[in-house]
């Protein structure tokens, strides 16, 4: 639902109804991950994927169906011989969507949703996509860290469901959970989507040039919330970076040790380093490497490397934390220009967030996609 948000919201307050369908499982070689939706409006108009173009139009028929009558559908779309070019994945993969009828009665909760969403406020939406009685089918919940707005059937339906959509959430994962029919846990029959919204993972852009300037139009990109800091303001400027959501001026380990201590930063946080200067790579890397983030890379020569992990190794740190510090940074792509070199960067920040390989796909047997991060 994150992409196509906005567009529900619109339709939303304009009474209108809509079919929206969720991928809410995969298996294998799936082409989009739990949580990738697609909306069919009344006007035949469509916003998102949920495969990216493979089942879309089998999708968009069973939305039609289901606006008319107003019964949810839980749909699993896969390969077989005989549908795989026309209702089915060609890619090997197996996805579940979840296809039901928005509107104002279905969904009064909406509003909250959107405002904690555009807040930067964590929030879960609940919706049971499998239940033995019918009347219980498309049930909602909206999950916050302190409240709870609906109701999934029962009391114990909706406190077994809270606790695990709040573990969800606090991991920001989405993710189908299995209940017995009234949310008992070693049960069967139920099962509810969790689809977590929380905000954009953060990418900390330290060292303002050019290279910092593709980095920054490269994370925007991969839906990262952009800072660019560097200590000198003649450099650290908005016009420079135009791409970037937050332009700082601050020596480097001072911000990010402030963003630390604030709670701005964790498990999702990417940090590059991109000044190959020690007096200001150093001090921000050994705080870096001290703390719980998704990446830390730092740019520079294999001279500057080596003096790097002399400098780091004598400012304490050992070497588990330094084994977390991808330098110099990047995958070997060959990359010269500023843009070349932020793609190597970002091709490494995927691979290592699901676990890839760097190599050619033609060159590597096995599944294309994987669904856990790492």
């Amino acid at each position: 639902m994150h992409d196509v948000l906005d567009e529900l919201y619109r339709r939303w307050r304009a009474g209108e109804s809509v079919g929206l369908g969720t991928v809410v499982d995969t298996f294998s070689s799936a082409p989009r991950a739990p949580g990738a939706a697609m909306l069919v409006g009344t006007d035949d108009t469509v916003v998102g994927s949920v495969s990216g173009g493979c089942v879309e139009g089998a999708v968009y028929d069973l939305a039609q169906r289901v606006m008319d009558d107003g019964t949810p559908v839980l749909q699993r779309y896969g390969v077989s011989d005989d549908d795989a070019f026309a209702v089915g994945l060609t890619c090997g993969g197996i996805i579940d969507v979840f296809v039901e009828r928005i509107d104002r009665d279905s969904m009064p909760g909406l509003p909250d949703l959107v405002d904690s969403v555009r807040a930067g406020r964590p929030v879960a939406v609940v919706t049971t996509v499998e239940h033995p009685d019918t009347d219980l089918l498309g049930g909602r919940m909206l999950v916050w860290a302190d409240r709870v707005s609906g109701s999934l059937g029962s009391a114990r339906i909706d406190d077994a469901v809270t606790d695990d959509a709040r573990g969800l959430l606090a991991g920001g994962r989405s993710g189908t959970l299995h209940y017995g029919p009234d949310g008992q846990r070693r049960g069967e029959g139920m099962a509810v989507f969790v689809n977590a919204f929380e905000p954009p993972p953060r990418m900390l852009v330290f060292g303002a040039i050019d290279f910092a300037a593709a980095m920054a139009r490269m994370g925007g990109y991969l839906g990262y919330e952009v800072t660019v800091c560097d200590a000198r303001p003649v450099f650290a400027t908005r016009s420079r970076f135009p791409d970037a959501h937050e332009v700082v001026v601050d020596w480097p380990h001072r911000y990010l040790e402030a963003e630390a201590e604030a709670g701005r930063v964790d498990g999702r946080t990417v940090v590059t380093v991109l000044t190959h200067d020690p007096k200001f790579d150093v001090p921000v890397l050994e705080v870096a490497l001290r703390l719980d983030l998704g990446y830390v890379g730092a740019m520079g020569s294999r001279r500057t490397h080596d003096d790097r992990m002399r400098r780091l190794r004598e400012a304490g740190l050992t070497e588990a934390e330094l084994k977390h510090l991808a330098s110099p940074i990047g995958l070997d792509l060959g990359a010269r220009t500023p843009e070349e070199t932020a793609v190597s960067i970002a091709a490494e920040i995927i691979a290592l967030r699901w676990g890839g390989g760097g190599r050619r796909l033609s060159d590597v047997d096995g599944r294309i996609h994987t669904t856990e991060a790492r």
